[in-house]
């Protein structure tokens, strides 16, 4: 299959590249700063470019979306509104603009995040992007059958201990090979419109 992966340079973004090269498939790699095609989703006008560039695809993986983390006093509406900018409306953009491009029975897959079912102090930005792109992988499944839908939600990376540790007090944290193999799950199998917890 060809592959794009969007945010391919990030932790999660690597090892699903990584994993999914090994498995024979042609992988184009697309980032704000480095890749094969450099694109920032959040921007409208770059995501015609991107699609232009790319052309057709049999899936789509998205590793990408930064979200403040912040006392919840702290965040304002521009905290907000970038958390929303960049993981939510930037993934749905991906989406949205290209379901001409994918493969009539190709799939998206979109990332999240534990805080969406496990809140965390100074997560209520990242718990509302989250939710927000789970619930519009659910409705969006629906509607763009054959094409398929799901999002990946891991938990804090086992590799990111060290820098967010401090944030997931108790949370079991999870490799980045499983958090591969969840998008492997995604993009190989047959499901649809589900929330794939890597474990």
């Amino acid at each position: 299959m060809k592959i794009m992966v969007v945010g391919a340079s990030g932790k999660a973004g690597k090892a699903t590249r990584e994993l999914l090269s090994r498995r024979g498939h042609t992988i184009v790699t697309v980032g704000r700063n480095s890749g094969d095609i450099r694109c920032d989703i959040s921007q409208p006008e770059q995501l015609s470019q991107l699609w232009s560039r790319v052309g057709r695809v049999d899936a789509v993986v998205s590793a990408a979306g930064d979200v403040p983390y912040a006392p919840l006093e702290k965040l304002g509406p521009d905290d907000y509104r970038s958390a929303f900018d960049q993981k939510v409306h930037g993934q749905i953009d991906l989406v949205r603009t290209g379901l001409p491009y994918v493969a009539e029975r190709g799939s998206f897959t979109l990332i999240t995040g534990v805080t969406a079912r496990d809140p965390i102090l100074q997560g209520a930005a990242a718990a509302m992007a989250n939710g927000a792109v789970e619930s519009f992988v659910r409705a969006a499944a629906v509607e763009i059958a054959p094409q398929r839908i799901n999002a990946v939600s891991p938990s804090v990376f086992t590799e990111s201990l060290p820098d967010y540790g401090d944030y997931f007090p108790g949370f079991a944290p999870v490799d980045l090979a499983e958090v591969a193999r969840a998008y492997q799950k995604s993009v190989e199998g047959a499901r649809t419109g589900e929330v794939i917890i890597p474990a």
